[in-house]
Formats: structure tokens, sequence, C-alpha cells
């Protein structure tokens, strides 16, 4: 149990785990749609970005970057950068490849690609390297009040 599974059972949303050896030290997200041959438009990555002292968690597909402009834009602020892996893991009570959007230690608006909408399942981290939890999209947005816009873009594009 991590702190990602206790917030899914105590708020009783249904997901399913996943578990996979991670030797990777960089990459994660990759290594886990690998691991458990997976799309990479199913697997999603949690990062963290800031504006001031406002956090966001920004949810994408482990096969796209995250738009700065775009993600700020969308929660209304005017520009936001990438929080330092240490400080995101102080934050988050997770250690970096493990950061998942759920049970975080300090509350974060959280916002979600558009990709995810359509899948029946998405995979997130559950809380550590090498666990990760699939779950309906519609589950995430409704449990973290999350906002779904067009925050990415894919690689090679």
């Amino acid at each position: 149990m991590t702190p990602a599974t206790k917030f899914l059972d105590k708020n009783n949303i249904s997901y399913k785990i996943y578990q996979y050896e991670c030797s990777a030290n960089h990459d994660f997200g990759h290594l886990a749609a690998e691991k458990l041959n997976r799309s990479q438009d199913e697997v999603f990555k949690t990062l963290l970005i800031c504006h001031e002292k406002t956090y966001i968690t920004a949810v994408i597909p482990v096969n796209c970057t995250l738009n700065l402009k775009s993600a700020a834009k969308l929660v209304g602020v005017k520009n936001a950068e990438m929080v330092k892996p240490q400080d995101a893991e102080r934050l988050t009570g997770y250690v970096c490849g493990g950061i998942s959007p759920f049970g975080q230690k300090k509350h974060t608006i959280t916002i979600l690609a558009e990709e995810a909408v359509n899948l029946p399942e998405m995979l997130v981290s559950g809380g550590r390297r090498g666990l990760s939890v699939g779950l309906n999209p519609q589950d995430l947005i409704n449990v973290l009040s999350a906002k779904v816009g067009k925050i990415t873009e894919h690689h090679g594009s």
C-alpha cells in the first residue's frame, strides 16, 4: 500500500495494480510502458510545475512533452516552470519516477492531457517506482477535480 492506493481506496475508485521491475534512474514512463507491454499512449507521467507559489500536477502521456505555456493557460496563470526534482519529492512525498497524482503530501491543482479522455484505462504511477495503477480517466478527473486540455506536444512534431 502506498499513499496513492490508500487515497484511491478511501475515495472508492476502482483501479488495477501493475507491477514491474524498475531498474532505470530516468525515463521511467517509457520503461513502464515497455515492461507492462502497453502503448505509450496509455501510460502517463506525473510532472510538477509551478507559478510563483501555485503548484500544479500535470499528467501527460509518456510519449509527449509538456507545453508549459498551454499548461499555465489552462489553470489561468501567466507562465509556469518545472519544479526541481528534489522539490517535487518534498512536495509530493514520493521519489522521482514514482510520483503519483494521488495522495500527495501537498494539495496541488491537477491538469490532465486531453489524450486521456477517450481511453478505457490509463496507467499512472502508483506511488513508487515499479508500481502503476490503471483506472478510468474520468475517475481521475472527478476525484482530483482535474482540468483537461491540450497541454502536450508529441515528440517529433
